[in-house]
């Protein structure tokens, strides 16, 4: 169902609290069919995002070391990508 959530687990370096907090988001995103939660949705839609997040650190927090990587990483979150970006940008 969600294809395009990148898996989190053994990362190097590990997964940030925002990339964890951004899987979660999409995830409720793709469950609700909800993009944009309206103001009478707001507060549910970011309680599950909040919920979703912390199951998903203790998820991570329990589950041994990966043997490999896993084959793809977050691509647009990584400090070394958002760096090539700013480069191209200011370049």
């Amino acid at each position: 169902m969600c294809r395009n959530i990148t898996e989190l687990r053994g990362l190097e370096p590990a997964a940030t609290d925002e990339e964890i907090e951004a899987a979660a988001r999409q995830y409720i995103r793709k469950v609700s069919g909800i993009r944009h939660p309206s103001a009478a949705n707001v507060e549910a839609f970011e309680l599950a995002v909040q919920q979703v997040t912390e199951a998903t650190h203790a998820l991570l927090d329990v589950l041994p070391e990966r043997r490999q990587p896993p084959k793809t990483v977050p691509p647009l979150r990584r400090p070394e990508v958002r760096a090539r970006m700013a480069a191209r940008e200011t370049a």
